[in-house]
Formats: C-alpha cells, structure tokens, sequence
C-alpha cells in the first residue's frame, strides 16, 4: 500500500468523512421537511427545519474542511514531496481546486516556474474514471495555464507558471 492509500484507510480521517456525510445526509432531511412543512402551510416547522438543515451543512462543511485540512497538510508531511509538488490524492474536487489555487498563488509568490500537482490516475476512484484529473486540468485552462501531463507519470500535471 501506497502512503496515499493508507491516510485515505486511516481512522482519523474516514471518521471524519463518514461523520460529514452523515451530517450531510440530516441536513438532506431536515431540507426535505421544511419544504413538506411549507407546502402544508407550517411555516413555523419549515423554518426550524430550515434552521437545522443549514447547521448540519455548517457542520458537514466543518469535517470535511477539517479532514481535507487533515490529508492535505499534516497526513502526508512536507517529507515526501518534493519543492514544488502537490498532492492532492483523496480530496473531494471542490477541495483540490482550493488547494490548487492557494498552491498556484504561494508558488508563484515564491518565483517557481512550475508546479506538479499530483492528481492521480483515477485508480481508486468508482468504476475508475478520474475525477480530479479533468477538474484540474479544466482549472488550469480557466488560469490560462498550461498543464501537460508528466511523461513519467501520468498521475501528474506539470503546470507552468
């Protein structure tokens, strides 16, 4: 097992994943029920359910900053990449996008000229099609950026900054 593989199996994190869909899942509900609750003329009800969907979104958001802030930055330490790499194996595509600008703007502060993000191949992804790969790459066009991929690795985009 890769160490990409192993903080994604980690108990820490998977908790932390698990506890944001669940709250994701509540909120999923109470959103259902206020809008039951409306069309029956309870507004009362609805805005309470209301009230309570936007805290567990609040609070879904919370872990999952938490454990993207987890895989990111602390799981896999500054050890075993090196200066200009990111990984960003085991985040959800909305999150590899924050990161992936904040990395753009803190390597373009430093002078690089390039950055390898590590996006994977899609292996551990469903059905294995990647996901963050196309995002990425779909970001870096947006950028005005250009991002090929890595001749010796075709789980990374090298982008010219």
């Amino acid at each position: 097992q890769d160490l990409n593989q192993q903080n994604q199996q980690n108990a820490h994190y998977t908790a932390l994943r698990a506890r944001a869909s669940a709250a994701g899942d509540a909120m999923a509900r109470a959103f259902e029920q206020s809008h039951d609750a409306y069309a029956r003329g309870d507004g009362a009800a609805a805005k309470a359910l209301s009230n309570e969907g936007k805290e567990r979104q609040r609070e879904m958001e919370r872990l999952n900053a938490e454990a993207s802030a987890w895989i990111f930055r602390g799981a896999r330490g500054a050890l075993f990449l090196k200066p200009g790499e990111v990984d960003l194996h085991g985040l959800f595509v909305k999150e590899a996008i924050a990161y992936t600008d904040q990395s753009i703007q803190e390597a373009r502060a430093r002078g690089d000229t390039q950055l390898h993000l590590i996006v994977g191949k899609g292996l551990h992804s469903p059905h294995g099609a990647a996901k963050l790969k196309p995002a990425i790459a779909d970001l870096m066009q947006k950028h005005d950026l250009v991002a090929a991929l890595d001749p010796h690795n075709a789980g990374v985009l090298v982008v010219q900054l």
